[in-house]
């Protein structure tokens, strides 16, 4: 059994180098997050964060504020997941940092059984929802 655990773990840290990758992809300049959705091995969602589909691809105001209609990683996954023909049911949701709490509804709501991060945010009421909800939420830095 140690080696299948060996073997998801290794699988994570690759899943979650691929969506830190994939925030790359963000314009944001305060913070660049990246999702995936993985369900039997096959990536079927990602997302990042960034202003809706036709807005300008600038996220901060001239402040320096994240404007308040900046999507989050995780729900440009899920949002994209649902318009496909995928479903997300039982899927694990990889995401460069943990997920808020207005995210974690999503990802209940989507069916996610599984949520992988690397990042902790500062605020931890998302993860508390998810392992309220009976998620597995797993931390797995890669550096390590």
């Amino acid at each position: 059994m140690e080696g299948k655990k060996d073997k998801q773990h290794e699988l994570d840290k690759r899943y979650l180098r691929m969506a830190k990758i994939w925030a790359e992809n963000s314009y944001c300049q305060r913070r660049q997050v990246g999702a995936l959705i993985v369900k039997n091995k096959m990536i079927i969602s990602d997302g990042y964060n960034g202003t809706p589909s036709g807005f300008e691809n600038h996220c901060e105001d001239s402040e320096g504020m994240t404007k308040p209609y900046v999507l989050h990683a995780e729900a440009n996954a899920i949002t994209k997941v649902a318009a496909s023909t995928n479903d997300s049911t039982g899927a694990t949701i990889y995401i460069t940092a943990s997920p808020c709490l207005e995210c974690a509804k999503l990802i209940i709501q989507s069916k996610i059984v599984r949520v992988v991060y690397e990042d902790e945010y500062r605020l931890r009421d998302g993860v508390d929802l998810l392992e309220r909800a009976g998620i597995e939420v797993v931390c797995v830095p890669l550096e390590e």
